[in-house]
């Protein structure tokens, strides 16, 4: 496979620095506009006017780079695809002055594209506005959204009944959720806020606080973190225990980033994210972001609307379990009448 080098598209940002004897100072900070992951590319900046700061030092995402006569090389594989953040500091007697500009990481790869086979459909309450979707102990659990139908629920996955209920309060819009160390974590869309259930009595147990992001999408997590989407194209990682936003990663392709992610799955090491309105789902590499495969399902939702009318814009797949120990993979939608379990085969 061939892959364009951009590293001969070059961007600059110009900061005009001025002291206070009237001295301009006038940088160009360069760098890549564009490079593939697994690419090495330089940052520099080059001052152009003014006298010589005392020093200068590079950043990306905050993290100072090694700096050799004011230039600096930057590890694609460190940082993961999408846009970085590129800041230099330049520090002149009294005062720290600081440009910045930034660089697009592209993944280094298509991804693999997926066809589906239906394994066997299930009844799903058509009512359900599906938000989050956990198979745990033999047992789905199912959250819904939207201000007044908010719940969370327990339910036999052969016949669809709804085994046990917790409502949410109307001001609150449900979101994702995942089952954690015999607990549920609940997220809410626009409150910055989520939820802790004991997993068998459904009892709320605390709420906490989104550190940086927006919005609660879809939740899941792996072994040692919650792993969250907020909507964009960026997945957060979260402390288990505490639920404090600890980092991100950015879905991106090879042409583009990946946006509105919102349900979860994690399976076999990959993150497995529904594609708002799309009826798709994305296989997301949790250390790079790269996308690694996509899967259009928009069949399943053919064969729903044959028994039902769903809103065009809104009643769209969302939901993704899986049941490990006997690999199974399950998805829904929203207002959907079915769940299917379905088996993904590469093309």
């Amino acid at each position: 496979m061939k892959f364009l080098n951009y590293s001969f598209l070059i961007f600059t940002s110009y900061a005009l620095l001025t002291s206070c004897g009237n001295v301009g100072y006038k940088f160009k900070l360069n760098s890549s506009k564009k490079v593939t992951l697994g690419q090495k590319t330089t940052v520099s900046l080059e001052q152009l006017s003014g006298e010589k700061p005392d020093s200068i030092q590079l950043y990306v995402n905050g993290k100072k780079l090694e700096n050799n006569n004011n230039t600096a090389e930057i590890n694609t594989n460190e940082i993961g695809v999408g846009k970085h953040l590129v800041t230099a500091l330049a520090f002149i007697p009294g005062k720290v002055k600081k440009v910045n500009t930034s660089i697009e990481i592209l993944a280094n790869k298509t991804p693999e594209v997926y066809n589906y086979k239906v394994v066997n459909t299930y009844p799903h309450d058509n009512n359900a506005y599906t938000q989050g979707l956990e198979f745990y102990n033999g047992y789905l659990y199912e959250t819904t959204g939207r201000r007044g139908q908010s719940s969370l629920r327990k339910v036999d996955i052969k016949t669809g009944k709804v085994l046990q209920q917790e409502n949410l309060k109307d001001t609150y819009f449900g979101e994702g959720m995942t089952i954690f160390n015999n607990q549920i974590i609940w997220l809410t869309w626009q409150a910055r806020k989520g939820f802790v259930y004991d997993l068998e009595t459904f009892k709320q147990l605390k709420e906490f606080s989104y550190n940086n992001s927006n919005e609660g999408w879809g939740l899941t997590h792996s072994d040692n973190e919650l792993i969250k989407s907020d909507g964009t194209n960026k997945i957060w990682f979260l402390d288990p225990i505490t639920q404090a936003e600890k980092r991100s990663i950015q879905a991106y392709t090879n042409k583009y980033t990946v946006d509105n992610l919102n349900e979860l799955e994690f399976i076999n090491g990959l993150i497995y994210a529904n594609k708002w309105q799309q009826n798709s789902i994305v296989m997301i590499n949790p250390k790079t972001g790269v996308v690694e495969g996509v899967a259009d399902l928009n069949g399943l939702r053919d064969i729903v609307s044959k028994d039902q009318k769903l809103d065009p814009s809104d009643d769209v797949l969302n939901g993704i379990a899986y049941d490990a120990v006997n690999n199974r993979l399950f998805v829904t939608g929203k207002h959907w009448g079915k769940l299917f379990e379905i088996e993904l085969t590469k093309k």
